[in-house]
């Protein structure tokens, strides 16, 4: 099987306190094509281990279109703002984020995704035997 790099990219997101207030913030994307279906994202702060999420590559790339997911994650355009944001709210029991995200980054990001793993050809990086034999390791 054909090894490919790793694709990483940080970005200066805000993450949306209040109506007049945020805090920036460094969001790191990491595409690995071994795992070809998702994109990770990690946010570090100064005093925490980074906290890391898994996104999916479609529904960024629906995001960027439109309003997208459902539940602990969610997409949708920043209205008003053109084509320069979006949001991507993550929820989980401990409390919910709410982050605003430069468009531009994430386009370009998703594009060198999908140049090094063309949507529609993810399942032909994955290496099956592998994760068979994890999931027959668990069970």
């Amino acid at each position: 099987m054909e090894s490919l790099k790793t694709l990483m990219q940080g970005v200066d997101v805000q993450v949306v306190v209040s109506r007049t207030y945020s805090l920036s913030m460094c969001m790191s994307l990491r595409y690995e094509p071994t795992d070809p279906y998702v994109v990770r994202a990690a946010f570090s702060t100064d005093t925490d281990e980074p906290v890391e999420w898994v996104l999916g590559r479609d529904l960024l790339a629906d995001g960027l279109r439109g309003s997208a997911g459902c539940g602990d994650i969610r997409i949708w355009r920043a209205v008003g703002l053109g084509d320069q944001a979006m949001y991507i709210v993550l929820g989980s029991p401990t409390g919910t984020a709410l982050l605003e995200v430069p468009v531009q980054d994430v386009r370009t990001f998703l594009e060198n995704t999908q140049a090094l793993v063309p949507r529609g050809t993810e399942s032909g990086h994955i290496d099956w035997d592998l994760e068979l034999a994890n999931m027959f390791a668990k069970g």
